[in-house]
């Protein structure tokens, strides 16, 4: 059986990943990491030989960070070529660019609770408040 989730074979290029995580990168995972949103998050999860920044198994909901490389039209289309195969898995993405982490960090977080809301399991959370406190909704 093929595996197509952490293949051993992209196990070096996940851990050099995590220790070498863009700042836009390590603004969110601060925020949703932990069950922070009570779903749980994995970083540098790697579906298919492609390494996603943030993916919920539970969910199944990838997260991607773009940088302003995402922006040209030969980066757009190789993201298009890369989601493709990966939503085959039922797989659902969310983009942002890193001024949507830097300068709009609460509007993601709500857009990323919107998704977790919608895909029980989980049943998403607070913006700022932890799950014990049994409220779910966000700030904007």
């Amino acid at each position: 059986m093929t595996k197509f989730y952490n293949r051993f074979s992209d196990r070096l290029k996940r851990k050099i990943l995590r220790k070498y995580m863009t700042e836009a990168e390590r603004v969110l995972w601060q925020e949703i990491r932990k069950n922070k949103l009570n779903c749980r998050f994995r970083r540098q999860y790697s579906i298919k030989g492609f390494v996603l920044d943030f993916y919920s198994p539970q969910i199944k909901l990838a997260i991607e960070i773009d940088g302003d490389i995402h922006s040209s039209k030969e980066h757009k289309d190789y993201d298009a070529d890369r989601e493709q195969p990966i939503s085959n898995f039922g797989i659902k993405f969310l983009r942002f660019s890193n001024d949507d982490v830097f300068l709009r960090l609460n509007r993601v977080i709500v857009l990323i609770n919107e998704k977790i809301v919608q895909s029980p399991p989980c049943q998403g959370g607070d913006v700022r408040q932890r799950r014990t406190e049994g409220v779910v909704g966000a700030h904007a």
